[in-house]
């Protein structure tokens, strides 16, 4: 296969990481067979530096004419001036919106090498494995917001959260498919018993299901539920769709199950064109250029690219699996490693995986 992949390392520990997982994208290649051509574009923070833009023409141009993404990270306490005309994060937002990347996927599984990481009891935590589908294109981070002066100084915001039927049919379309895939168990997140907008999520999706995918459990749950739910018994969930926000909030929730965000990859895809494969943490300003940052998350990301965007089943199993065997073996990034003992560096963490990636 030839394929364009874009690099967009962003800021803060982005870069560092994202150098680990085009190394590793690179022994892919090398090893099955393929080409894969990288260009490397400006986002974030040090694109409204370079630019004046969070999202230069010149990026997103690349990002459409290519095959798939791969993201590390945006944002930083430089760029967190509330007054400033436009922001880090302007340019994911974006992104997302302009591509049409409407779904996002993050898997969230417990490995057993890895279980007392988590913060969690070991026997609420084993059997974890969950996949998080969250809208990503609607609701209320691209509803109409303003702000407004009242007459006695103080000021009134807002920020509407907005859902078509169409928006909420094609991204549970995308969970059921994959829990068909799976375990057959879907999970709808809302908040019906306050939102009418969740009361459209609630209608949309049960009629969908009903008529394109009877063969699944089905079943809903609010969303503070949820909240409790995944702290104490999240082996009971395999597939979950909700909504913008509440998949924001929950699945960084859901991120500490296994013990570290530095773990967890996404990948957000639309009805076609490129998709776009990042970690769900951040920047981490506080560690970058200290050769710290864990970058298994980054190469889990090029394991998704690989599977979703460029359809190597195979290929995205050995990087898989090159990850299980360095965590079995006992290597220990700092955000992992058990208090009192060794732990290595981004870049040793990146070869060890490398060493272990076979065909």
């Amino acid at each position: 296969m030839n394929a364009r992949i874009v690099l967009l390392p962003g800021d803060g520990i982005g870069p560092e990481v994202t150098a680990q997982g085009r190394k590793v994208l690179e022994k892919v290649a090398k090893t099955f067979g393929h080409t894969f051509e990288f260009s490397t574009h400006a986002i974030g923070g040090n694109a409204i530096d370079d630019f004046g833009d969070p999202l230069p023409e010149a990026t997103l141009t690349a990002c459409r004419n290519s095959d798939a993404i791969l993201l590390g990270a945006v944002g930083g306490p430089k760029w967190d001036d509330p007054n400033a005309k436009t922001r880090p994060e302007a340019g994911l937002l974006r992104i997302r919106k302009e591509l049409g990347l409407f779904a996002n996927l993050r898997p969230i599984t417990a490995q057993e090498c890895l279980i007392d990481a988590s913060p969690l009891k070991r026997e609420i935590v084993q059997g974890t494995d969950i996949l998080f589908v969250r809208e990503l294109t609607g609701g209320i981070y691209f509803g109409e917001s303003g702000l407004t002066k009242n007459a006695d100084g103080s000021e009134t915001a807002f920020s509407t959260a907005t859902y078509s039927t169409h928006e909420i049919e094609r991204v549970v379309r995308i969970a059921a498919i994959a829990a068909r895939q799976r375990s057959g168990h879907l999970t709808m997140v809302d908040k019906a018993n306050v939102l009418e907008v969740s009361r459209l999520w609630r209608r949309v999706t049960e009629r969908l299901i009903r008529a394109e995918f009877p063969d699944l459990k089905y079943d809903v749950v609010l969303v503070d539920a949820m909240a409790m739910h995944l702290i104490s018994r999240p082996s009971t969930f395999d597939v979950v769709v909700t909504s913008n926000l509440f998949g924001d909030i929950l699945t960084d929730e859901g991120s500490m199950l296994p013990g570290s965000m530095g773990l967890l990859p996404s990948a957000s895809i639309g009805s076609s064109g490129p998709g776009l494969y990042e970690p769900i943490h951040g920047s981490a300003p506080d560690i970058a250029g200290k050769g710290v940052a864990n970058p298994l998350a980054t190469i889990l990301a090029a394991a998704m690219l690989l599977r979703h965007s460029l359809k190597l089943e195979s290929e995205a199993k050995a990087v898989e699996t090159a990850v299980d065997q360095v965590l079995a073996q006992g290597f220990r990034t700092r955000d992992i490693a058990p208090k009192g003992h060794p732990s290595i560096g981004t870049e040793e963490m990146g070869q060890q995986v490398l060493d272990a990636l076979k065909s």
